[in-house]
């Protein structure tokens, strides 16, 4: 009979996990923002004016972390790159940072 640590997922598992979960709060965010900005629009059409600047996701500064944590941190920039927050430029530096 399978033990209950059988039954969990390993690392890749948890990893592949919190990457879904991520993605999908970020393609929840996408639409969100992509809504209120198309509201926005429709209303200042008549009123002449311009839509705010949306707030750009901040990178944190990253402390010395372990492998898992590195690994968390580098996947997490990679999706944010993917999804159009982060440009070549700013993912290459976050990068950057995260490694040295």
């Amino acid at each position: 009979m399978p033990s209950a640590r059988d039954r969990r997922p390993g690392l890749l598992g948890t990893v592949a996990r919190t990457a879904v979960v991520s993605g999908t709060a970020q393609a929840t965010s996408n639409v969100v923002e992509r809504r209120a900005r198309a509201r926005w629009e429709q209303g200042s059409q008549t009123a002449g004016t311009t839509p705010p600047d949306m707030p750009v996701a901040e990178i944190p500064a990253a402390a010395p972390a372990g492998g898992d944590q590195l690994a968390d941190q580098l996947a997490r920039l990679a999706e944010l790159r993917i999804s159009g927050v982060l440009t070549d430029e700013e993912f290459a530096a976050a990068k950057a940072r995260l490694l040295t």
